[in-house]
């Protein structure tokens, strides 16, 4: 499973692009995109705020809001039968007690 933690930085958000939901509460609409390569502290991602169609059209400056890394899960590797059967025998005197 794979796991995306990010920072973001909420004074940097423009108070202008958040709205109030019909439900009452407030929204700003953000993207996360992947970088080339991680940055110097081994981020992977960085967050900002998404633009509209005439924005992107524009070239407006990307307003970027924070940044993350992906994390995944290590997973244990199954043992088969046949390892198992190539491990060396435990005879009772081997026994700690």
């Amino acid at each position: 499973m794979a796991i995306l933690n990010l920072s973001i930085c909420l004074s940097k958000l423009p108070k202008e692009r958040i709205r109030a939901g019909s439900d009452g509460l407030k929204y700003i609409n953000l993207k996360v995109v992947e970088r080339k390569s991680p940055d110097k502290l081994g981020n992977t991602h960085f967050v900002a705020v998404s633009e509209s169609k005439e924005e992107r059209e524009a070239n407006t400056p990307t307003i970027y809001v924070g940044s993350g890394k992906l994390y995944e899960a290590k997973t244990a590797t199954p043992v088969t039968p046949q390892q198992i059967d190539e491990l060396p025998p435990i005879g009772i005197d081997d026994l700690p007690f």
